[in-house]
């Protein structure tokens, strides 16, 4: 069943002293710009349920911050956009760059109005227009999808927002339901199936959506950003062990399944969290957390290894991260944790080679700092992406090395016997890392 819930309703469910933005002057035209027989009808047959376009925008406060609201109407045909539409919501982005808020977009939406012809599809080049220039002036985009979300409002407004929320069982897609292949599988085309592929941020049900808003407008509003912004602090070790005696013990002890992990680290750093979830090119990678967290009054964000081979979709979610923190200003924490980037045929078929370039890339391009913390393995490339040089720490309960010492034995034909004492050659101890200048420091408890 369509979303058909009043936009007025809507943006009154979900914000605060709710103001409404005029309105541009709508074409005069009879029957819009194709003269298509009895659009004017339609369009005050549509209006009568007490709607006046498909869109509604103006100011108000979600949670306790203000922010301007797009909210789309799909009891007015279908949520489709044409001129007047698309006007609006162009305006509505010129004016949240005026008062420097945030943009929170409700989606509902058939895409363009076909009534309007090609006329109405030119609104996509207006629409994304107004996506960049948000993004150019460091203000954040936020897309609620509901059910549809579908066509041209996908394919820009909602795909190409910061963050990304979807109500459970919206239609998600570009091609609707009317427009596809019969005998298709449904699934790659909710917002579940959006999920899984990397495609949206979460899912998140109509009674928590008013509270999963207000965090997530909260985290990147830009009354919490702090210019220039400081640093992320270094988090604290959460073992007390001593530093280890040998490269071999520095392994060995990396390698513990009691070691703490970087879930730890992050619930111990931050009062809150808000997760940002996949690659946006069709894949997820559940070892590699990424997302916005709270620490005593600002907004961090953090890209996190669990211990895993990371894939090519970890990586390009890390480099998200950290194109999106270094576009609105927010610091950077990553939590070095791999034995090594994923090497197998499929990460080669994914791409694993450029996904980890991008984030050496997005590293060295980032104005905001950016504060690393090995708490574990730091195996290679996969684990040098994420490092800050010049601003990276390590645990006493953490090695980092070009190679693990097996691989080392293995490629200089030796027996995997002869790890432990490759281990103790490749000075990869956290007071190696520091005496070679690799190392800021080593975190104390």
């Amino acid at each position: 069943m369509a979303d058909r819930v009043p936009a007025r309703t809507l943006v009154e469910s979900l914000s605060s002293g709710f103001e409404e933005f005029a309105a541009p002057e709508p074409a005069t035209a009879p029957d819009g710009p194709l003269g298509w027989p009895g659009y004017d009808e339609q369009r005050a047959r549509a209006a009568a349920a007490g709607a006046d376009e498909a869109v509604l925008c103006g100011r108000g406060t979600v949670g306790g911050r203000e922010a301007v609201l797009i909210a789309f109407d799909f009891g007015f045909l279908g949520g489709s956009v044409g001129e007047a539409a698309g006007a609006r919501i162009a305006a509505a982005f010129e004016r949240a760059g005026d008062l420097r808020l945030p943009v929170v977009s409700l989606i509902a939406s058939g895409g363009s109005r076909m009534q309007e012809g090609i006329r109405a599809l030119a609104q996509l080049q207006t629409i994304a227009r107004a996506c960049l220039l948000l993004r150019q002036a460091r203000l954040p985009h936020i897309a609620v999808l509901r059910h549809p979300t579908t066509g041209g409002m996908w394919a820009t407004l909602g795909a190409s927002a910061d963050v990304v929320l979807a109500l459970p069982g919206a239609a998600v897609a570009f091609g609707g339901s009317r427009v596809r292949a019969p005998g298709d599988d449904e699934e790659p085309f909710t917002a579940e199936g959006k999920l899984a592929t990397g495609q949206i941020d979460q899912v998140v049900g109509p009674d928590e959506l008013p509270a999963a808003l207000a965090r997530a407008v909260d985290l990147l509003h830009p009354e919490r950003l702090v210019r220039p912004p400081r640093p992320a602090e270094v988090p604290r070790a959460l073992t007390d062990h001593p530093e280890p005696g040998t490269g071999w013990e520095a392994v060995r002890r990396a390698r513990a399944a009691d070691r703490p992990r970087a879930p730890e680290y992050l619930d111990r750093y931050f009062e809150t969290r808000f997760a940002l979830s996949g690659d946006r090119c069709g894949g997820v990678d559940p070892g590699m957390l990424c997302g916005l967290g709270m620490r005593e009054g600002r907004p961090v964000a953090f890209a996190a290894q669990t211990g895993t081979a990371n894939t090519a979709a970890g990586f390009r979610t890390a480099a998200r991260l950290i194109r999106l923190a270094d576009q609105l200003g927010i610091p950077v924490l990553t939590l070095v944790d791999t034995p090594g980037a994923a090497n197998d045929g499929a990460a080669e078929r994914a791409g694993v080679g450029p996904a980890i370039a991008e984030v050496f890339t997005a590293v060295a391009e980032a104005r905001v700092p950016i504060t690393t913390l090995v708490v574990g393995e730091g195996g290679s490339g996969g684990a040098l992406a994420l490092a800050a040089p010049e601003r990276t720490w390590i645990t006493p309960d953490a090695y980092f090395a070009v190679i693990a010492p097996e691989l080392s034995a293995a490629i200089l034909k030796r027996g995997t016997e002869d790890a432990a004492e490759l281990a103790g050659w490749m000075r990869l101890r956290p007071q190696d890392l520091l005496e070679l200048g690799f190392a800021a420091g080593v975190a104390a408890r």
